[in-house]
């Protein structure tokens, strides 16, 4: 399938409100100026935190590239190996942390990209990406992450999933961590992204790393088949997430007898 399939399939079998971000992390100078000379993209006007970088793909179908230079958040920059960890990022984690012993210690266990060698990111609609994403992020309700993690589960074969939750970095380092450990990631808002991310309607994070995404939405396109629709919750229901106590029978509509 083509990323342009994929976001329309996942579009439309699970209702999504937006747009599947497509994540590509850039390590070499050649990949970024390949980007740069053959692709349109927008860089912001002043620095964003991430999760503020993907409002534009996600709400806007916008390509965007981000440098350290106009990443403005330091736990971003932290998980992503652009800076050290400081006296002032483990002070900022006082309000989550007991003191600062553990804010230390849990600010160690994040996930991070390598020291040093990140040039720059992509974000992007996934229909629209230039590269294989390394990570697709879905900002989505309950019953829509419960669908992709259920199907990811089938597809990879892999049962029980542990996502990874840390504080303070739900869309950055909830989104590094699907890289490094190649695996399905899904967390809520962290503090940050809840308001600077426009997440006021309680999305869930879910991140799919891009060489899973395929066998994910082949994996739902074949329940379709088998059971006449994507839906987990009430198979043959159009609606992936239609909220309907199960087998009441007070609960259904028929077509009048004059028709």
């Amino acid at each position: 399938m083509t990323y342009k399939e994929i976001q329309h399939t996942l579009m439309e079998e699970l209702r999504l409100m937006h747009y599947p971000v497509a994540i590509k992390f850039i390590f070499s100078d050649a990949e970024l100026d390949d980007f740069k000379n053959n692709c349109t993209y927008h860089v912001p006007v002043h620095p964003l935190t991430f999760c503020q970088y993907e409002i534009g793909p996600r709400m806007k179908g916008q390509t965007i590239l981000g440098t350290k230079e106009t990443l403005g958040c330091a736990n971003a920059q932290y998980v992503f190996g652009w800076k050290p960890l400081d006296e002032a990022e483990i002070r900022s984690h006082l309000k989550y942390a007991k003191d600062l012993d553990q804010a230390e210690r849990f600010l160690k266990t994040k996930s991070r990209l390598p020291v040093g060698q990140l040039k720059a990111f992509v974000v992007s609609p996934l229909a629209e990406t230039y590269f294989v994403p390394d990570v697709v992020h879905f900002y989505c309700d309950n019953m829509q992450a419960y669908h992709l993690v259920v199907d990811y589960m089938a597809a990879v074969d892999v049962h029980p999933l542990r996502p990874a939750l840390t504080m303070n970095s739900s869309a950055c380092g909830g989104s590094v961590y699907a890289y490094n450990e190649s695996t399905l990631n899904m967390l809520t808002a962290c503090s940050g992204s809840y308001n600077s991310g426009k997440t006021e309607r309680g999305e869930i994070n879910v991140m799919i790393p891009g060489a899973h995404i395929e066998p994910v939405t082949l994996r739902l396109l074949q329940r379709k088949h088998l059971h006449g629709s994507s839906s987990i919750t009430k198979p043959g229901d159009q609606f992936p997430g239609a909220d309907v106590c199960k087998n009441c029978p007070l609960i259904i509509c028929v077509k009048p007898k004059s028709q």
